[in-house]
């Protein structure tokens, strides 16, 4: 990332005082509120290359938040784990997040955490010793506990309104989708899309997940190969970037809709996809379920609400791509807009 792509308002790194782990938070916006955004617990090949990942996640947050019409500025968190989470130590797991915790503090409840990949609800509980800045709390800590499922209810929201656009009708009985990455998020999407009839193939890096696939009847695919499957609908679930340069003309689905943030490695990439013929559905619309789930918990919990503001994506994505076909612009380029429209009344005012 460049000095001209920086135009966040904040960016502060640290090394855990107990841990000794890099950590940062990346405050993008507070333009229309408190910056809320995950903790991402992960490990880089570098502390730079963690670093850019949060700068990129970070703007995107405002991206998202705008766009879902939520009073929140857009932030992220970061721990750059020594070790893969899978075999992290209890103790050193611990000291990293009360680290994040004093970090989060000292920021004076300008940046929210919550969860996101490498955490959960339960960790959350743990920053929230060293803080009240923290959202997405266990339900048994007075929190909504796991945003996961209401992420999963807005990808499928705006999967249906992509579908809606390109095959005359919201249904997905009978469509063939791809979901890639079976994490928290992803095995839920595949769960309700299998509910919903679609003739389901699922990937994941992990073998052990070839369970899940015989327990949907779905097929399973390589990751390396899941982009090349031909399919109505790829739904990009796992890390960032799974579309490339090269990945880009490889492509054989009609609509990609994931859960995955910054899906593709280069946002002019939207360009190439939609010039192929494929409808990309930008995913700060498609996957604010999670975050309009947290923003509830923030603002006073109601369940029944959190639920249907995330079904709203629907009605948001179908607002996008109208706007896409009537201005002659990528559903990307539509989506920017919306949130920027937003985020410029409020400075204006």
């Amino acid at each position: 990332m460049t000095g001209a792509d920086f135009d966040h308002e904040e960016l502060v790194v640290r090394h855990g005082e107990r841990s000794g782990a890099t950590m940062a938070v990346a405050i993008h916006s507070t333009a229309l509120g408190p910056a809320l955004g995950g903790l991402r617990l992960w490990h880089y090949e570098s502390d730079a290359d963690g670093i850019a990942d949060v700068l990129r996640l970070a703007s995107g947050m405002t991206m998202k938040a705008a766009a879902a019409g939520l009073d929140l500025g857009g932030g992220k968190g970061l721990i750059c784990s020594p070790a893969t989470a899978a075999t992290l130590s209890w103790t050193l797991r611990r000291e990293m997040l009360l680290d994040f915790g004093d970090l989060v503090e000292s920021l004076g409840g300008r940046y929210i955490t919550a969860e996101d990949v490498g955490t959960s609800a339960e960790d959350m509980a743990t920053v929230a010793e060293r803080t009240a800045n923290v959202t997405g709390l266990p339900k048994s800590n007075g929190g909504a506990g796991d945003p996961s499922p209401f992420t999963a209810i807005g990808v499928e929201a705006a999967m249906r309104a992509c579908v809606e656009s390109r095959f005359g009708s919201r249904e997905l009985r009978g469509l063939g989708a791809v979901v890639v990455g079976l994490g928290h998020v992803g095995a839920r999407l595949a769960m309700r899309m299998r509910a919903a009839g679609a003739r389901l193939v699922v990937s994941d890096t992990d073998p052990r997940k070839r369970d899940l696939a015989q327990r949907l009847g779905a097929g399973w695919v390589e990751p390396g190969e899941a982009i090349k499957v031909e399919c109505d609908v790829l739904a990009p679930c796992a890390m960032g970037g799974a579309i490339g340069e090269a990945s880009a003309d490889r492509v054989r689905a009609q609509i990609i809709c994931g859960a995955a943030n910054n899906q593709l490695a280069d946002d002019r990439l939207a360009a190439r996809l939609d010039q192929r013929g494929v409808l990309y559905a930008p995913d700060f619309i498609a996957n604010a379920g999670g975050l309009i789930n947290v923003y509830r918990e923030v603002r006073g919990y109601d369940e029944d609400r959190a639920l249907a503001m995330a079904m709203d994506i629907e009605q948001t994505m179908r607002q996008v791509l109208a706007a896409s076909e009537a201005r002659s612009m990528t559903p990307l380029a539509a989506a920017t807009e919306l949130a920027r429209e937003r985020l410029d009344l409020v400075v204006r005012n």
